[in-house]
């Protein structure tokens, strides 16, 4: 079990999160939603680090250093002439030398294929587009293999197949490594999907936590994102979001 010891959050004056921790098992993929301005970005950059103050995050191995911890933000564009292979292996800079381990440029490489990106290897990070840059960035935070993943919007520039693809990869990387990861979404149905369980943080506060069908519910949806909405259910067993139109309360008037 990893836990992960939140302070009081503020962005300026306005509070975020109220002190708080949240516990991830083994290979687990938590999802944190919430409507925009929640301040799912804010949480994400704290547990990486990057804020204020700091984040206690700690395993049955100890505490967990920054080093221990990927990060990818929604900010991911790369202008650099490195190769798609080079920045890759990047991920794991500490155990590169003058000569590079062939077992290291096998795993980026199998890492590259696996992302639909083989075929971009040798081909400068600054002439692909934003998707295939997302996708690299992913498999460079894989490659690094961390203790503990962050990943802010992970698909926001995919299509629906590259979607599906990388949702396989971190499934299986999560499960076969026992690497938690925790995803900021904004694609309910897709956060249902990947992740095993989902919080919504909204007010300040995660209102709820749970099994994507326990939280993605008719009531949270027009409570926190101010839309009636119909949850429909794939042969699995998870939830798919079909927004209808909005309250009844928040709808523009109509004049003649």
């Amino acid at each position: 079990m990893l836990e992960i010891h939140l302070p009081d959050l503020r962005r300026g004056t306005l509070p975020i999160l109220g002190a708080c921790t949240l516990s991830l098992a083994r290979g687990e993929i938590l999802g944190i939603i919430g409507p925009n301005g929640a301040g799912k970005s804010t949480v994400l950059s704290a547990i990486a680090g990057l804020g204020m103050r700091p984040v206690a995050v700690q395993d049955g191995d100890g505490r967990l250093g920054r080093s221990a911890i990927g990060f990818l933000p929604q900010a991911y564009a790369v202008r650099s002439a490195m190769t798609v292979l080079d920045c890759v292996l990047l991920g794991r800079h500490e155990a590169l030398g003058l000569r590079i381990p062939a077992d290291l440029v096998g795993e980026a490489a199998a890492l590259l294929g696996a992302m639909d990106l083989g075929a971009l290897a040798d081909r400068p990070m600054q002439e692909l587009s934003g998707g295939q840059q997302q996708r690299v960035l992913i498999a460079q935070r894989l490659f690094r293999r961390p203790r503990l993943l962050l990943l802010d919007e992970p698909t926001s520039a995919l299509d629906l197949h590259h979607q599906l693809e990388v949702m396989v990869l971190l499934r299986t990387h999560a499960g076969s490594r026992a690497m938690p990861m925790i995803a900021a979404l904004h694609d309910l149905t897709l956060a249902a999907r990947l992740c095993d369980r989902i919080a919504v943080l909204a007010g300040g506060r995660f209102i709820a936590i749970g099994r994507p069908a326990e939280i993605l519910t008719a009531g949270i949806l027009r409570d926190h994102w101010q839309v009636d909405a119909e949850i429909l259910s794939t042969a699995g067993k998870l939830p798919v979001i079909v927004p209808h139109r909005l309250p009844r309360e928040g709808r523009p008037a109509c004049h003649a």
